[in-house]
């Protein structure tokens, strides 16, 4: 058996959310706001019937998916290789203290796979890291897997699944707190079922 179906889940939001912080693998702690996030999103991610969980050993991903697990009765497994984006000196900083230490540069980052912050990972090393373990999952007899993730991962690890060359993988943005992105598999390999998508208010 491979894997059918494989939600990449983003986090709940965070303090550094809120505060427009860059994250990175820093372990920031998830808001009230986003466990009610997880809350809202457990019930719609449970009908899609997963058979394993995986989570980021990353704070707001292991909370986020606890949420998931409580409602499926799966146990959280956890594997590093979902942390987000090492962003090297610029994790910690806000948005605007990156923009004023290196302009224009954040635009060059979010467009570009293979660019790093100084002493971070590209998206391209990340996505790579993380297919690691969706291969594992699709050797492993599971059917439909939900790993709760990163927003900066997802945008990397979905375009890689789906075979797009780097220069192509820019086409998706970054996803949202507590939103997913559902691919199925087809005879041909990974299709997109749906991207960015949020539970219902």
């Amino acid at each position: 058996m491979t894997l059918r179906s494989l939600v990449l889940w983003r986090h709940g939001e965070t303090d550094y959310n809120a505060a427009l912080r860059m994250q990175g693998q820093l372990d920031s702690r998830i808001t009230p706001t986003g466990i009610g996030q997880a809350e809202r999103a457990a019930p719609v991610l449970a009908g899609l019937r997963p058979d394993v969980l995986v989570t980021s050993d990353l704070s707001r991903a292991a909370d986020t998916a606890v949420v998931l697990g409580s409602h499926t009765g799966l146990p959280v497994a956890v594997d590093k290789r979902l942390r987000e984006t090492h962003l090297g000196v610029w994790q910690g900083l806000t948005h605007a203290e990156v923009e004023a230490g290196w302009p224009g540069v954040m635009s060059i980052w979010r467009t570009s796979p293979d660019w790093a912050p100084p002493g971070g990972e590209t998206r391209a090393e990340v996505a790579t890291r993380a297919a690691q373990l969706v291969g594992e999952l699709d050797a492993g007899g599971y059917d439909n897997a939900v790993l709760c993730t990163h927003g900066g991962l997802i945008a990397g690890l979905t375009p890689m699944l789906l075979g797009l060359p780097i220069p192509r993988w820019s086409v998706f943005s970054g996803i949202s707190n507590c939103h997913w992105s559902v691919l199925r598999r087809r005879d041909v390999g990974w299709r997109l079922e749906s991207y960015n998508t949020a539970a219902p208010v």
